[in-house]
């Protein structure tokens, strides 16, 4: 059950935050109060929803000892009283503490791992997946690094992934993932094992994390394409190495200026993200485990494309349409593995 005071205090809250920016308030103050409003709105809908069927339930249960009204009570109280379950579960999921970031747009990172050529054409099909889930989604998907190998595998890649909660979607991507199949160089039918590195990292905002323009070393180079071949002469292309950490990003599109914005932009994700996972392990080493704090040195998922099965480790769960997964229909993993994370997450708070 939950506590009806604990119900009482958001209501009051949002109701605050609805009056204060009636009134009007000046730039920061104002977009904070927005913020929080926009939080707490869908709680106030939940908690809506909920107390309005516990009133039914009251009024039905009051209707049992009116003669006239008892039949229209004993119809209508089986289905009221199925529904309030769900709705207490919608609003427990509701009133769980937010992840900060997960409303940020996400860089999202590809490598290929073990498997040499088969895994770099993996890393390639993992790409296209999550492009694909992008456009989906009506999400923003920008190539900020992109290194080929000349069979059109992924050395590495970087993308920029804006949208509404884009790290929300996608942060339980992070991982190893793992591909069984016969590759097309491969004579004897033979099934091969390959795998690549995924990790998705929320984007940082300069409010987020400073960084000592001090710690930078940030070296020019010339762009290269597949292959290795320059794809012109000019020194465009931008390294920076973070030094305190070693933490080393590279862009090269033509304009050596915004190769700066965008490397710089890779940074700050990468820093935030390690402060992240630095936080979550001081928290719990456990919970960071569980809710995906971007722990990426185990096997997440495998892909097997001789049975078109997909199968999530983490979870335990399959399925076998591996075919439309791989053109991007991703989201009864993301739902599976949201709500497994949820479910944990309620249960380390007692709801």
């Amino acid at each position: 059950m939950i506590p009806l005071d604990r119900l009482e205090q958001i209501s009051q809250r949002f109701q605050f935050l609805e009056a204060s920016m009636s009134a009007g308030s000046d730039g920061a103050d104002f977009a904070a109060l927005a913020k929080e409003y926009a939080d707490l709105k869908p709680v106030i809908e939940q908690i809506s929803v909920y107390k309005q069927l516990t009133r039914d339930i009251t009024e039905a249960e009051a209707m049992l000892a009116d003669a006239e009204m008892a039949e229209l009570a004993r119809e209508e109280l089986p289905a009221l009283k199925e529904a309030l379950p769900k709705a207490e579960a919608a609003l427990q999921v509701a009133l769980l503490p937010k992840d900060a970031a997960d409303a940020k747009p996400a860089m999202l990172e590809i490598r290929p791992g073990t498997g040499g050529d088969e895994a770099a054409l993996f890393a390639a099909d993992l790409l296209r997946m999550y492009q694909r889930y992008a456009e989906a989604k009506g999400w923003g998907f920008e190539l900020i690094e992109e290194q080929m190998t000349e069979l059109g595998g992924v050395k590495e890649v970087v993308a920029h992934i804006t949208g509404q909660n884009v790290f929300a979607r996608l942060k339980f991507e992070s991982g190893v993932h793992r591909v069984q199949r016969v590759p097309s160089t491969e004579s004897g039918g033979r099934i091969h094992t390959s795998a690549a590195t995924v990790a998705v990292l929320p984007e940082a905002e300069d409010v987020d994390i400073e960084i000592n323009a001090n710690d930078l070393r940030i070296d020019t180079m010339r762009s290269s394409g597949a292959g290795g071949q320059h794809v012109n002469t000019t020194d465009s292309a931008v390294r920076i190495t973070h030094m305190p950490t070693g933490i080393v990003v590279t862009s090269s599109e033509k304009s050596q200026h915004r190769n700066r914005e965008k490397a710089m932009q890779v940074l700050k994700a990468r820093l935030y993200d390690l402060e992240r996972s630095r936080v979550d392990s001081e928290r719990s080493a456990d919970r960071a485990a569980q809710v995906g704090s971007g722990d990426r040195s185990e096997r997440i998922r495998t892909y097997n494309f001789p049975q078109g099965r997909l199968t999530d480790h983490r979870i335990n769960l399959t399925l076998y349409r591996l075919d439309a997964v791989m053109q991007g229909d991703l989201d009864e993993i993301v739902d599976a593995l949201t709500a497994d994370a949820q479910a944990r997450q309620m249960a380390e708070m007692n709801l």
